[in-house]
């Protein structure tokens, strides 16, 4: 039996915000516009949640360790994030999406996958990206890139590609070569693990990708080698899914000075069960796995799990498995700088997961 046909190509639109949280500090505080601006705690401790491209210039990027973006940048301005305006801004956003569509998919706060296919309305996939960006700048103030394409894998590569206040669009023509150019630690869905997994075997670029076979991705890479073969070549069959069912729910805290003892971890925990409690209240979820994530002052990090025959019930329960898990691995005479706990195992089974995550 033959394959399959496979599904009609698409009009997918990438919509990825500029600088998200920063540009929104530099919107309601003017006299930051113009400067390299960092969201996240400046302390000896903090991480860089978003930096603006006045930052990006020197170098610093969300994640780093501040210590490390203040030596790059000694200019930097830090400044607190603000996540309850920035979920306002968001919301804000995604109505003007649904003016045009009612297939969005958010993938954070700040981006989204739209499929315009089935509502042109007599116009091009490309003029509603011009829409949707001048409507995103006359509602909030804020810029946005977008790319445009036949799949979500080009949807999404070609939004990265004019940043910032850019649009990019990749015709079906173009696809399978654009790919082939870049480095494959650009392709969603590679991560830094993976591209260096990649990089050893001599796989730099997607044309690298693209020469290797189908077997050998799928023995060196299991069920993602499927996935590698297909996005070197401009595939991806993926639906834009505007219900994405949630995968889990996690919390975590970086601490301003390390955990040395068992107490101070039970007692920082507390906080998190409460944090990851009230979110799978607010969306009715019960799940049946409790991981607590680990990361010493090395920067090493472990997880531990415990999946139970039965939903987490309360609280109280929740936090109670967490600090026994903890019990297994701390004290640590490293020290913990971060704590986590995610609770998963929802009773649903989805193709294409979804986190929530909730960062102090």
């Amino acid at each position: 039996m033959s394959d399959p046909a496979p599904p009609p190509l698409r009009k997918i639109i990438h919509i990825d915000m500029d600088a998200f949280f920063a540009s929104v500090e530099q919107r309601d505080f003017p006299e930051l516009r113009g400067k390299p601006v960092a969201v996240g705690g400046s302390a000896a401790r903090g991480v860089v949640a978003a930096a603006s491209y006045e930052a990006r210039v020197f170098g610093v990027r969300s994640a780093m360790p501040s210590v490390t973006a203040a030596r790059l940048c000694p200019g930097l301005i830090f400044v607190r994030h603000r996540f309850d305006v920035y979920k306002e801004v968001s919301q804000q956003i995604r109505a003007i999406f649904h003016d045009y569509t009612p297939l969005v998919e958010p993938l954070s706060l700040d981006e989204a996958y739209l499929d315009v296919t089935d509502h042109l309305e007599g116009r091009t996939a490309t003029q509603i990206a011009r829409d949707i960006r001048a409507r995103i700048r006359e509602v909030t103030g804020l810029t946005a890139s977008a790319g445009v394409s036949y799949n979500k894998f080009l949807a999404k590569l070609a939004s990265d590609q004019n940043k910032p206040d850019g649009l990019c669009v990749i015709t079906p023509d173009r696809g399978p070569d654009f790919v082939l150019s870049l480095p494959v630690g650009k392709f969603h869905g590679i991560g830094p693990a993976t591209a260096a997994k990649m990089q050893a075997m001599g796989i730099a670029t997607g044309a690298d990708l693209h020469a290797q076979d189908l077997d050998f991705l799928m023995r060196r890479f299991g069920k993602s080698g499927r996935y590698y073969w297909n996005i070197s070549r401009g595939i991806d069959y993926r639906r834009v899914s505007p219900d994405r069912i949630r995968k889990s729910v996690g919390a975590e805290n970086t601490y301003s000075a390390d955990l040395m003892t068992l107490d101070e971890a039970f007692e920082a925990l507390a906080p998190l069960a409460a944090k990851v409690w009230g979110a799978v209240a607010r969306h009715e979820l019960r799940g049946r796995t409790v991981t607590l994530k680990v990361k010493f002052s090395d920067f090493r990090q472990i997880t531990r799990a415990r999946s139970l025959g039965h939903a987490v019930a309360s609280e109280p329960e929740l936090l109670a498995i967490a600090r026994d898990l903890a019990t297994g691995v701390l004290p640590d005479p490293r020290g913990a700088r971060l704590l986590g706990i995610t609770l998963s195992g929802f009773d649903h089974d989805d193709p294409d997961p979804a986190q929530l995550s909730l960062f102090d």
